[in-house]
């Protein structure tokens, strides 16, 4: 008989779902530590990059601004992960996990893999705002597949995908060229 999964008592994040518990504290530890890694590098060349003193420019016209606010931000959120999941395994919660530190790289591998398609397939051969709506549109049907269920339930995430996807593509577009007035491909 399936237990009912329960609410956690973890004291460091109190509203955890029992599906984070599910998942073993080591799969997000080493999510954690590969993110943290690339916000890092992504920092650190940033960093690197001309100053806007160097290129007779004020500060907003610096090239490593916006990377290097990303990958700071990309550092911090895996550094939370990491110190959500040594708190989770102190508690003992999600040992019992199905999850496999594999299956959690390999959920990692998949979105670097759907990055690149769209970053080298899609943005140089669409419109940005179709790239953009089929990107979002298959992320959400890759990771929100039901597993079971019927055709119904199916259908239902293909429709929410593509609305979802399409009001992206087309909002993000718009406020790139419209707000910050850059010229999308």
């Amino acid at each position: 008989r399936a237990r009912k999964p329960t609410m956690t008592t973890n004291p460091l994040d109190p509203g955890a779902s029992a599906d984070a518990d599910r998942v073993d504290p080591r799969v997000d530890l080493a999510v954690a530590l590969v993110l943290f890694l690339v916000g890092a590098a992504i920092a650190w060349y940033a960093w690197s990059m001309p100053t806007f003193r160097e290129r007779q420019g004020d500060i907003f016209t610096a090239p490593g601004i916006v990377p290097g606010f990303y990958g700071c931000v990309i550092a911090l959120l895996a550094a939370l992960l990491g110190w959500r999941a040594l708190g989770r395994r102190r508690a003992g919660l999600g040992a019992t996990a199905p999850g496999s530190l594999g299956q959690g790289l390999s959920g990692l591998a998949l979105v670097a893999a759907l990055c690149i398609v769209f970053a080298l397939g899609l943005v140089t051969r669409l419109p940005f705002w179709l790239a953009a709506a089929l990107f979002v549109s298959s992320f959400v049907l890759v990771f929100e597949w039901p597993r079971g269920g019927g055709a119904g339930a199916r259908w239902r995430l293909v429709a929410i995908a593509a609305a979802t996807g399409l009001g992206a593509g087309l909002g993000i577009a718009l406020v790139f060229e419209r707000v910050f007035l850059v010229r999308l491909p």
